[in-house]
């Protein structure tokens, strides 16, 4: 399609019915993309099923307009935007479950607790009874999530923990002269947790459902640190991957930044399922978005090529895009017709043709090859 078209169809694309959508922005500050989202976020959760190792972290969309919950975030490489919860696979990247972060809703169907326990149990409903294992950061993490997760989830948990926490020993919150490299490990039924000081006057907490040993690396680290490292990179590999091939344009509607990164994860997503289903086939992500954009457009294109007003420049290009053969061209009937390439006010008739598509041309658009130039520029075609 042409530019001002693409800009025109971004202009006018809209996810809801504008009419009805100041009575339901009362009680739900999504309203505008609602449906969508959460139609999107649910074929996730039946399309694929994660690995044994799940993380859930959050991502920042980048917006600087006028959003009721625009967030910032100081560590984030944008500071401004749209923050998103999100659970994905630790070993495909594979987005599984979405919510976008509201602040207080109205009262309604759509209030929530918007603490870190809140959020995480949410999130964890597709795996709820799974046996899986959660791998969270320290503003996530509590004894309470995780005694809940345990029991009522099924689901153990793993996660650096902060070092106010009440419930911690102050040996673990405090240690004072210990040696670089050592771990001291505190044991109850269902918890562990781990303190290991990797430098000077740092300090490192874990606790987690899932260990219940102390084992130690031969490296030195704890076999905890080890599996948090290899687990922790779920959501932010997915925001690295975005950012590689992000499909976001610069925009002053939050819904449209919430539209941009559902393709952006629909585009990762879609490539592991087919990765999945088709394990002999190699292809980089760049040739598969491609491909897939492609299949996505292609019914649309053969529609499109039966409008009778389209330039036949486009005409061309969809039919080299789709394979479609050009039909044989007759020789036109009337022996003198305008040239094909000069303007139509200088209006030149002209009766020399074209021996292959019979277009007319006048002297000026003809090129002369002598016999011997043409063959040798046959020969080498």
């Amino acid at each position: 399609m042409g530019k001002n078209r693409f800009l025109f169809l971004l202009q006018n694309l809209r996810f809801d019915d504008m009419e009805t959508r100041d009575e339901r922005k009362r009680v739900d500050k999504l309203a505008p993309i609602r449906d969508f989202f959460d139609t999107f976020v649910s074929k996730c959760k039946l399309a694929y099923s994660p690995f044994e190792n799940v993380t859930i972290d959050e991502k920042l969309e980048a917006f600087r307009g006028r959003c009721a919950f625009r967030q910032y975030i100081p560590s984030k490489p944008n500071k401004y935007g749209i923050k998103i919860f999100a659970l994905a696979d630790s070993k495909t990247y594979y987005t599984v479950n979405m919510e976008v972060y509201l602040g207080k809703q109205p009262d309604g169907p759509y209030a929530t607790d918007n603490s870190a326990s809140a959020v995480v149990r949410r999130l964890c409903e597709p795996i709820r009874g799974s046996c899986r294992n959660v791998t969270c950061d320290n503003w996530f993490t509590g004894v309470d999530l995780i005694h809940r997760l345990l029991n009522e989830y099924k689901l153990t948990f793993l996660g650096t923990i902060r070092k106010n926490k009440r419930e911690l020993p102050i040996e673990f919150s405090k240690p004072t002269g210990r040696p670089i490299g050592s771990s001291i490990f505190g044991f109850q039924k269902d918890l562990t947790l781990v303190s290991y000081m990797p430098k000077p006057k740092k300090n490192v907490l874990l606790i987690s459902s899932l260990h219940h040993d102390d084992i130690v690396s031969p490296s030195g680290k704890p076999e905890m640190i080890l599996d948090y490292n290899a687990s922790k990179g779920g959501v932010d590999t997915v925001d690295k991957l975005c950012a590689s091939y992000n499909c976001a344009r610069n925009t002053r509607r939050w819904p449209m930044v919430i539209f941009y990164a559902i393709l952006n994860v629909a585009g990762i997503n879609s490539m592991v399922l087919y990765f999945s289903n088709n394990i002999d086939i190699q292809m980089t992500r760049r040739k598969f978005l491609k491909t897939l954009s492609f299949f996505l457009i292609e019914n649309h294109l053969r529609t499109r090529l039966q409008t009778q007003n389209l330039p036949r420049t486009m005409k061309d290009r969809i039919k080299e895009l789709t394979g479609v053969p050009a039909p044989n061209q007759e020789p036109p009937v009337a022996t003198r017709g305008r040239c094909s390439y000069c303007d139509r006010r200088k209006n030149r008739p002209t009766r020399i043709t074209c021996k292959k598509c019979f277009k007319f041309i006048c002297g000026e658009h003809t090129l002369h090859l002598c016999l011997d130039c043409f063959s040798e520029h046959i020969e080498h075609a």
